[in-house]
């Protein structure tokens, strides 16, 4: 049986398992079908460098900078110390230039579950769920502004185009599904983050691996011009994609399989997939009451967050392989981000207030069904915040300028030791001191558990054989189980 005889049995294109079967049977097909999987187009089965612990992630981004010191780093020494001077060699470097004095804690720091994990009073209900947790308080990047610092966390460079960690797991893992993206992007309801749409590109990996992002506001349509504008009737959807086929099977006869048109065809079929699987992974109303509730769907505050980390959970059992939501958008008055220049408390406690519950019930969603061991879930954010304030030399301000030079992030989930703090800063919060961990090391560490070696996951662009961590990276051992 030939494709298109196939295809016409189907009502539609063909599948992803028909596409390949035909190819087996013929030098044409066999030829078309290594140009799409070298091209990146399409999948094959995909072999770990070694055995990997999680086989999908979660990656949570805290757009604008949340404070190390009010949340995971708990500093006695900076209560002591509160109203006085910042002791250091040299000036800091600050994106403001305003080194006030410095200011205490403005969250309670306790000792949580048996691991004895320091989480202040900020994130009550994240908490609760701290001997999951693997706490990182030595981050360091390389930029203190906003953007560049973002594409850091997403991509280990601080240039745009270069290919974020979302689209280089959908390169090196592959798709669990044949009917959503491998990579899906769930933005904050209120806004993009610093930097738009670059936060999830492709760069020069084929454009396959881009972030697909989801509408996350309410309950509506979660992809725009995901369904026709006007109905059709089912003999002439399945006349028009049977038309289509002949033709798409006239042109690569004629020129050939060109990459962009491989491509397209390869979107299209994704796309008529979609068409049944978006309304059922995106249909929370399925979930029981009692569900919906632990991830705050009865409160305005955390509805939209809660949404997504739901979403998130439905959309990894359905087999999406990497899932990044963002809290936080973009940057202007009134902030919409952890941006708490102003105010801290303010600032913190508005946005601690969206995410905190949604975030633990996510966790908790995930242990409870026996997920939590094969995921692996990611909190960070693109640096921290200044232990001083960001005020007159002689003055305790009320907000914190950007820290890039030590803060804090977060791990949980497959092939990590729980309960722990991994690396620490000064005695006031201030500068990464024990085991810094850049970026490049963080990505290197995430590969590592998804079962890749960060040196061998490369694609050659422009005479260089590119890599998510460049020519750098070291796994974090100290936390691996």
């Amino acid at each position: 049986m030939s494709l298109s005889q196939n295809s016409q049995l189907t009502g539609g294109l063909p599948s992803r398992r028909d596409f390949f079967n035909w190819t087996q049977r013929g030098l044409t097909g066999a030829a078309l079908s290594s140009l799409l999987i070298r091209e990146g187009y399409a999948s094959q089965p995909v072999e770990s460098h070694y055995a990997p612990k999680a086989k999908r992630v979660i990656h949570i981004c805290l757009c604008g900078g949340f404070s190390q010191v009010d949340t995971f780093d708990y500093k006695p020494r900076l209560q002591e110390l509160h109203g006085k001077s910042l002791q250091a060699d040299e000036k800091p470097d600050v994106f403001f230039g305003k080194v006030g004095l410095l200011r205490k804690n403005d969250w309670e720091f306790k000792q949580r579950g048996k691991s004895g994990l320091w989480i202040s009073d900020l994130f009550p209900h994240i908490a609760t769920v701290a001997d999951e947790l693997t706490i990182i308080n030595s981050m360091v990047a390389e930029s203190s502004s906003h953007t560049p610092a973002t594409f850091q966390e997403s991509s280990g460079f601080r240039l745009n185009g270069f290919p974020v960690m979302g689209s280089w797991v959908s390169y090196g893992l592959g798709n669990q599904t044949d009917d959503l993206p491998t990579y899906v992007v769930l933005p904050d309801a209120r806004g993009m983050p610093a930097g738009s749409t670059s936060n999830w590109t492709n760069g020069f990996l084929p454009a396959v691996h881009q972030g697909v992002p989801f509408r996350t506001k309410g309950e509506g349509e979660a992809i725009t011009n995901l369904f026709p504008a006007r109905k059709i009737g089912k003999k002439v959807d399945q006349a028009s994609r049977i038309l289509l086929e002949k033709m798409n099977e006239a042109h690569m006869r004629e020129h050939g399989a060109e990459d962009a048109f491989s491509a397209r065809m390869a979107s299209y079929e994704l796309a008529a997939n979609m068409q049944l699987a978006v309304p059922e992974v995106t249909g929370t109303d399925k979930e029981t009451e009692a569900t919906r509730e632990m991830y705050g769907f009865n409160k305005d505050e955390t509805r939209d967050f809660g949404r997504s980390c739901l979403l998130a959970r439905r959309m990894l059992e359905r087999g999406v392989r990497h899932v990044q939501l963002f809290s936080g958008g973009s940057f202007g008055s009134p902030r919409i981000n952890w941006d708490g220049h102003e105010d801290m408390r303010r600032n913190h406690g508005r946005e601690a207030g969206r995410i905190d519950q949604p975030v633990a019930a996510l966790i908790k969603d995930l242990r409870q069904r026996g997920m939590l061991d094969d995921t692996l879930v990611l909190f960070t954010s693109e640096f921290g915040r200044t232990p001083f304030t960001q005020s007159g030399a002689d003055q305790v301000g009320k907000g914190r300028d950007h820290n890039h030079v030590g803060f804090s992030s977060w791990m949980a989930g497959g092939g990590l030791k729980p309960g722990i703090t991994y690396g620490a800063t000064d005695d006031v919060g201030y500068k990464s001191v024990e085991k810094p961990v850049p970026w490049h090391d963080f990505h290197a560490t995430v590969l590592h558990l998804l079962g890749i070696d960060h040196e061998k996951l490369s694609y050659y662009h422009n005479g260089i054989q590119r890599r998510l961590t460049n020519v750098h990276g070291e796994l974090l051992k100290g936390i691996l189980a």
